[in-house]
C-alpha cells in the first residue's frame, strides 16, 4: 500500500498517528495522574523507588538496560515533569502522554545530531547527549508546585 508523505514533518506526523492508533495501552505520564506512574513502571519493566520532598514526590525507575526515568508528582497527584538518562531514550510517546503529538509537530526537521530544546505554549522538552549517554527532561511550567523551580527537574 502506498501512502504519500510530504517530507520529514509529514512522515513524523504520520508515524506519530500510527503509533497512537496501534498502541496496546494508553499511557499518560506527563500531565497524567499518579496511577500513570505505575503503568509506566509496568511498561518499562522497571524497579521503582519513591522519594518524598515537601513539594512533590519523585518516582525513580530503572530499566533492566540501566536507563533511569524520574517522574515528578505534585501534591495534587499530577505528573508535572519527567527526566531520563541512560544508554537509550525511553518511549517518549509513553512518557509525554498527551503532549507527544505536540512534541512531534514542534521537533526540528531532519536534525540527527546535537541537543534539542523545544518550548511550546504548553510544555518544555530538552534532550541531548551522545551515544550510550543520553539525557533529557520535559515539564509543564504551569503545573510546577509552589516553590518548585524548573531547575529542580533533573
Amino acid at each position: 500500500m502506498y501512502l504519500p508523505c510530504p517530507g520529514a514533518r509529514g512522515f513524523s506526523v504520520f508515524l506519530g498517528l500510527v503509533l497512537l492508533t496501534f498502541s496496546a495501552s494508553a499511557f499518560a505520564a506527563l500531565g497524567g495522574d499518579v496511577t500513570s506512574v505505575q503503568d509506566d513502571q509496568a511498561h518499562m519493566r522497571a524497579q521503582r523507588r519513591v522519594t518524598q520532598t515537601p513539594s512533590y514526590s519523585l518516582h525513580e525507575m530503572q530499566t533492566q538496560s540501566g536507563t533511569v526515568v524520574r517522574e515528578f508528582v505534585s501534591p495534587q497527584g499530577k505528573v508535572f515533569g519527567v527526566t531520563w538518562h541512560g544508554s537509550t531514550i525511553p518511549d517518549l510517546q509513553q512518557l509525554l502522554g498527551s503532549y507527544y503529538m505536540e512534541f512531534v509537530h514542534a521537533a526540528p526537521i531532519r536534525r540527527s545530531h546535537g541537543p534539542v530544546s523545544i518550548q511550546t505554549p504548553n510544555f518544555i522538552i530538552q534532550s541531548g547527549g551522545h551515544q550510550r549517554a543520553l539525557a533529557g527532561r520535559a515539564y509543564i511550567p504551569e503545573m510546577l508546585p509552589d516553590g518548585v523551580r524548573a531547575g529542580e527537574i533533573q
